[in-house]
């Protein structure tokens, strides 16, 4: 990113030098002939021989490129230690004098060499004087008028990024927003899902007649469940703490009708507890493991949840995938992985293989 940062900005230079040096040439003469319209001079300008019109040029063009060069490097400096953005008012001083003291070196410099060119002029007439103050405040003129060029080229392109990081950021939000919707959508049909009733309320009759102590402990683990849905589902990431307390209530509930089928190993360090995920995450994750794979008292289905090395959520079970085929759509795991991608620049990953099945995510970091 730096570096094609880097290349955008040369190019623009680059570009500006070709677009300003021309102009900056035209107004030299156009300043300097304001400055002192009826001097004698001009009238017989164009009688010059072509050879003392051609180096008075280039002297000129020399004069506008050195002009325009420091200018260029004084505004690209104090871009970076004086930016527009966080010191206006330092910033404008600074680069007013720098400017003028800028044009005073490069006339300096110029009469110097020209004074070692032709020693035999040193004795200059009133009008070389006139001539020459002249050009110093003109310099000055054409450095100021450059920067203001380039200040109001600066904040023009600041403006068109600023609009399409706005843009982007709505369009996002806009996304964010479907995306939650879609989410709470699929949460409130598994909700009202009739075998996910049926499963969980058959357990709850079959318990207030064998134990009502189990039956109570039962009913508040689903209420937790169920509020733990409606009042997250709106939000975008919640707290690893809140998402695994919501996750035992969860498996609770799973081992109440699969028993010692299923194991579940939580280990997560308490300094990554403050961190986030998305809402119903891991709910989603192991409901898609119990879907899709075997878990018998012969061969129990182990679910682990634990930090990576690398410091990401690691959801992994082993694979035994059921004998009857079921049509996996992964709705799930796409709805994470849309989700992580509007909320963050790194993607969960997908790792496969014979014997195991692993999903691995970045965690969030949540604003206050």
């Amino acid at each position: 990113m730096a570096k094609n940062k880097t290349v955008s900005e040369r190019a623009f230079y680059q570009n500006f030098r070709f677009f300003i040096l021309p102009i900056v040439f035209f107004c030299f003469y156009i300043f300097i002939y304001l400055l002192n319209p009826y001097d004698p001079s001009w009238n017989r300008y164009f009688d010059q021989n072509i050879l003392s019109l051609l180096t008075e040029w280039l002297g000129v063009m020399l004069v506008c490129f050195l002009i325009t060069e420091s200018s260029l490097l004084i505004a690209r400096w104090l871009d970076r230690h004086i930016p527009w953005l966080e010191s206006p008012v330092l910033r404008f001083f600074c680069q007013f004098f720098l400017q003028i003291i800028s044009a005073g070196v490069v006339i300096s410099l110029l009469l110097y060499i020209d004074h070692l060119v032709y020693p035999a002029s040193n004795n200059y007439s009133q009008s070389e004087k006139t001539y020459t103050w002249q050009v110093c405040m003109v310099s000055i003129v054409i450095s100021t008028f450059i920067s203001a060029i380039y200040t109001a080229d600066f904040f023009l392109r600041k403006w068109k990024m600023s609009m399409l990081e706005t843009s982007a950021l709505e369009l996002k939000a806009y996304d964010l927003n479907q995306i939650a919707m879609q989410a709470e959508l699929q949460s409130l049909k598994a909700q009202l899902d009739p075998h996910f009733m049926f499963n969980n309320f058959s357990t709850l009759s079959s318990l207030i007649v064998e134990n009502p102590d189990s039956a109570l402990l039962f009913l508040d683990n689903l209420s937790k469940v169920y509020r733990y849905m409606i009042i997250n589902l709106s939000r975008d990431i919640i707290s690893l703490k809140d998402e695994i307390k919501f996750i035992n209530s969860y498996i609770y509930l799973i081992k109440i009708r699969v028993s010692d089928n299923l194991q579940i190993d939580i280990n997560i360090p308490e300094n990554y507890e403050t961190k986030g995920v998305p809402p119903i995450t891991l709910q989603l994750l192991i409901e898609n493991a119990i879907k899709h794979n075997i878990a018998s008292r012969s061969r129990p289905l182990y679910i682990d949840i634990r930090i990576d090395e690398d410091g990401w959520l690691e959801v992994s079970n082993n694979l035994q995938l059921v004998n009857f085929h079921i049509p996996s759509t992964r709705v799930g795991l796409k709805n994470i992985i849309s989700r992580y991608r509007l909320l963050s620049d790194a993607c969960p990953q997908i790792i496969e293989n014979e014997s195991t099945f692993i999903v691995k995510l970045p965690l969030l970091e949540i604003s206050e």
